[in-house]
Parts: C-alpha cells; structure tokens; sequence
C-alpha cells in the first residue's frame, strides 16, 4: 500500500536534486539533436580517430567548458569576469607570434602563454580584491583593452604559424581521442581536487557568501579572490591556446569572440547563484554542454544563421525556466493533482 507514496516522493527527491534539471535538460537537447539529425549518435572510428557529433559537441565545447570552470570560481566570490575572451585573443596571439617569428621551443611558449593568461587574471584579481573596484568594472578594462593588446601583438594581422607542437594542442589526437578534451578533464579534476579535498572551496564560499563576515572569521578574502581571478585568466589562457591551435592562427579580432557571456550562461545554468557562495562547478561544466548542444542543434538543423542567435536564445531561456522554483513548484503541482487524479480513478 505503501509503495505509490515511495515511489512519489522518490520522484519528489529527485527533481529536487539541483543536479536533475540540468542534466535533464540536457538528455532533452540531444534528443532533439536527434530527431533533427537521425545520426546523430552514431560514433565511428577513422584511422585511429574517433568522430561523431558527440565528440563534436566535446571538442568545439572545450574552450567554454573551460572559461565556465575559472568563472564559476569568480562568480562563487561574487565576483565575475567579462575579460576571459580579451585573454583567450591575447593568450593566442602571444602564441602564435612566439612560434612564427622566434625560434623559442613551443613548449616554453605554450607555458608563457599560460602565464600572460595568469597575469591578466592577477591584473583583474587586484583591482577587484585591492582596489575595491566593482568586478564588472575591473574586469570590463581589460574586455575592453584586451583586444587592441592582442592587436598590439599580432601587428594588426592574423598571426599564422606551422608549429605541429603547438596545433597539436587543438588537434592532437590521443587514444582516438583529440587533446582539447585531455585538457579539459584534466582542468576540471584538477580544480576539483583543490576546491574539494582542500580548505579553498569552502573559503570560496565563505566570501562570496558574506565577504565582512568571513574577515572577521579572519579569512584573507583579497589572497581568495585574487586566486579566483588567476584560476579565471589561466582557464581563459587554455582555451585560447585551443581555438589558436586548432586553426594555427591567432585572430585578434575574432578569438573568442564573447565567450564570456556563454561562460557565465553556463555557470547560471549549472545553478551557481550570481550572488556568491556555494557553488558547483560539474554542473557548469554541463551548462557548457548544453550551450554547445544547442549549438551543434542548430548547425545540423540547416536553418539560416541569421536564426542561430534567436533559436539559441530560445532553448536557453526555456533550460533556464525549468530551473526556475516558480516553475519547478508549478510542475510538482501539476504532478501531485495528476496523481491524485489518477488515484481517484482507481479507488
């Protein structure tokens, strides 16, 4: 007799998880892709390299998947980062013109890359936790400047290079597997492993959640702060180092191209709060997939592209509804009064 009620609050339980909608919504997207293009599961192997559109989705979602692990951390502090796609032009183009005009080794490039990507976020970092400028405010200077720097650094002109080691960061293949995703996995546990098996995390929220409260618990929230924004410039660094590799160019102009607002899109809709505090960063990450779901979706859809933007805007705004307690609420509502329905029919 018992069993109905179990069963209920099961499912109850279940879409309550915070986890559940953004997953939900995102088995829901490539079902879709699916019905849109009948092979869309289908994985091959071609001398030695796996493909499919969901390798795909892997692969060209690594740069923002990327961008939404530093930005969850800088969101999680109340903070947040509009220069990441600043840093992603100036981190490629430091790279490409290392490769192509001197004859450093590509690695000591790659890793010098990486720092400039460390020193933006620092620059961020110290205005916002020094300088008590507003984060919007501090990072919207280098937004802004990022792009001539990285203009700056290329001459004006798309830095092209032929530097095997340095594109084999965006099409080197691993196992069947191309790198961009290693370099994701390897981010992502590694973060994982400091803000979960360390004090960092919960220091993280502790200022995002109140910053005045967690000085006076004599947690140094500048040091924290200033540790997310260089976590955010180095992420941003490795996507840029990605998407220049992949097509063995820098294009200041272009180079991830407002990918901060699909990195914040994606942290919102892993369900960390722009207010701070607790946060989840596997969920950004499936926030990112969602975003380049959709994308693939549209691509494989053959609409016109003038309709990307708007049907993109769409399926987010619908993900983001079905996170929404309102409508949460609403659903449970409904399935309580369909169930007792049903109850009453069968009494």
């Amino acid at each position: 007799m018992t069993q109905p009620a179990e069963r209920g609050f099961s499912l109850q339980s279940l879409t309550r998880n915070r986890a559940f909608w953004p997953i939900f919504a995102l088995l829901l997207i490539l079902l879709g892709n699916r019905l849109i293009a009948p092979d869309f599961f289908n994985i091959e192997v071609v001398e030695g390299r796996i493909f499919g559109s969901l390798i795909v989705i892997l692969i060209r979602g690594a740069p923002v998947v990327l961008l939404s692990i530093g930005m969850t951390l800088v969101i999680a502090t109340k903070g947040i980062d509009l220069s990441v796609g600043a840093v992603i032009a100036i981190s490629g183009a430091v790279a490409a013109v290392l490769v192509s005009t001197t004859d450093i080794n590509p690695i000591l490039a790659i890793l010098i890359s990486i720092g400039v990507g460390a020193l933006c976020g620092l620059w961020n970092g110290i205005l916002v936790a020094y300088f008590n400028i507003q984060p919007i405010v501090a990072t919207l200077i280098l937004m802004v400047s990022g792009r001539g720097i990285a203009q700056l650094i290329t001459n004006g002109q798309i830095a092209i290079f032929n530097d095997e080691t340095l594109a084999f960061v965006g099409t080197g293949v691993i196992a069947g597997i191309q790198f961009p995703i290693y370099i994701c996995i390897a981010v992502f546990v590694i973060v994982m492993l400091l803000v979960r098996r360390t004090a960092i995390g919960l220091l993280i929220e502790s200022v995002g959640a109140n910053d005045r409260a967690s000085y006076y618990a004599g947690i140094k929230a500048a040091q924290i702060k200033l540790f997310a924004y260089v976590a955010s410039g180095i992420c941003a660094a490795l996507a840029g180092l990605i998407l220049t590799a992949d097509i063995k160019g820098a294009d200041a102009n272009n180079a991830g191209l407002w990918l901060e607002l699909d990195a914040i899109l994606a942290v919102v809709i892993g369900g960390t709060s722009l207010d701070g505090g607790r946060f989840f960063l596997g969920l950004s990450v499936i926030g990112a997939l969602i975003i380049q779901s959709v994308e693939t979706g549209i691509l494989q859809s053959g609409l016109p592209p003038t309709f990307n933007l708007v049907v993109k805007a769409i399926v987010i705004l619908i993900v983001l509804l079905l996170q929404s307690d309102v409508v949460r609420r609403w659903i449970s509502n409904s399935v309580n009064r369909l169930r007792g329905q049903m109850r009453g029919q069968t009494a």
